[in-house]
């Protein structure tokens, strides 16, 4: 009797200080783990939303940027942190969904190593034509590519990166047959399609925007569902092939055992702060779109969703795990 009672009365105690424990938190630095690199759409909205937290909670948000391996570099190492409330990965389409279709084994699992937090933002895929290609809209850019096929050239960041895969599926969905040129990266995929070495290119919103504003690329669809703020005049592949929605998106998840005490707080004042009006704005000139808050269960579903649309996708177009 004297050892059960001792046990409920730890138990009590134990429950008592929780809430003081949540209420502290967070009591030094927090790190968010980013596997984009610096200065990308990506790290500047990581930035932009850890600088805000940073002044509410008053404790440094530190970006750690950890590049490379098609995010998986960064992934793993945010799947070993430890899942103490302080470690999170802001991470993208690749790391928790794409990458187990694309890679035969991984150094982590998206599903078993991290909960959801919060998703941050969408990011639409453009397709845009250098301006010497005689095409101002997809519909002639597919008459253009019936009349000689295989003779454009479409540019993306990497064969099996989202750009990648977006690039195949334009093709699978169209019914061109648009060579495909992959690149180690966004940057060199916009430069030759500016220089003319490619004719098409298909990257985010966020690292199109720059290209487009100075009249050296030709917008002619998105791949989202709607059309998109600031490119109101492109329109979606969705009006001509229903269904067609794609988006590059990023999410705040924690290694898997992280407090749920934590993951709450963190996703009420991710949620505040993309609520700011002059936050949204930002990520709107940086191509995101944010659809307002959501839970860390709505996460969930989301990410269980799009596993089911990307099996899809990798089925459509064929591509085979390496």
């Amino acid at each position: 009797m004297k050892k059960r009672s001792r046990a409920l009365l730890l138990a009590a105690f134990a429950a008592a200080i929780c809430p003081a424990a949540a209420q502290d938190w967070p009591s030094r630095p927090v790190k968010w783990i980013l596997s984009q690199p610096a200065g990308a759409s990506p790290d500047i909205t990581a930035r932009l939303v850890a600088d805000r937290l940073s002044k509410m909670w008053g404790q440094q948000v530190i970006v750690d940027n950890r590049p490379g391996g098609q995010n998986v570099i960064g992934a793993q190492l945010a799947a070993r942190s430890p899942a103490d409330g302080y470690n999170y990965f802001w991470a993208t389409t690749a790391a928790l969904v794409s990458n187990p279709f694309t890679f035969k084994s991984l150094p982590y699992d998206p599903e078993r190593d991290f909960v959801p937090v919060a998703l941050i933002g969408k990011s639409p895929m453009v397709v845009a034509v250098n301006n010497s290609v005689p095409a101002k809209s997809l519909a002639e850019l597919i008459a253009l590519d019936k009349k000689e096929p295989g003779k454009l050239a479409a540019a993306n960041e990497g064969a099996k990166t989202f750009g990648g895969m977006m690039s195949q599926l334009l093709n699978f969905t169209t019914g061109m047959r648009l060579l495909q040129v992959p690149y180690n990266g966004v940057a060199p995929a916009l430069q030759d399609t500016v220089a003319g070495r490619t004719q098409v290119v298909l990257v985010s919103s966020g690292a199109m925007t720059p290209f487009i504003k100075r009249g050296e690329l030709r917008p002619i669809a998105v791949t989202s569902g709607r059309r998109v703020t600031g490119m109101e005049n492109v329109p979606t592949l969705a009006e001509t092939y229903p269904g067609f929605e794609y988006v590059g998106w990023f999410a705040l998840v924690a290694p898997a055992g992280t407090p749920a005490e934590a993951v709450q707080r963190v996703n009420r004042d991710v949620n505040k702060v993309l609520a700011d009006a002059e936050v949204s704005q930002r990520l709107r000139e940086l191509g995101a779109i944010h659809e307002g808050p959501g839970t860390p269960q709505d996460l969930a579903q989301f990410l269980k969703d799009e596993r089911v649309r990307w099996a899809k996708l990798v089925k459509d177009i064929n591509l085979q795990p390496e």
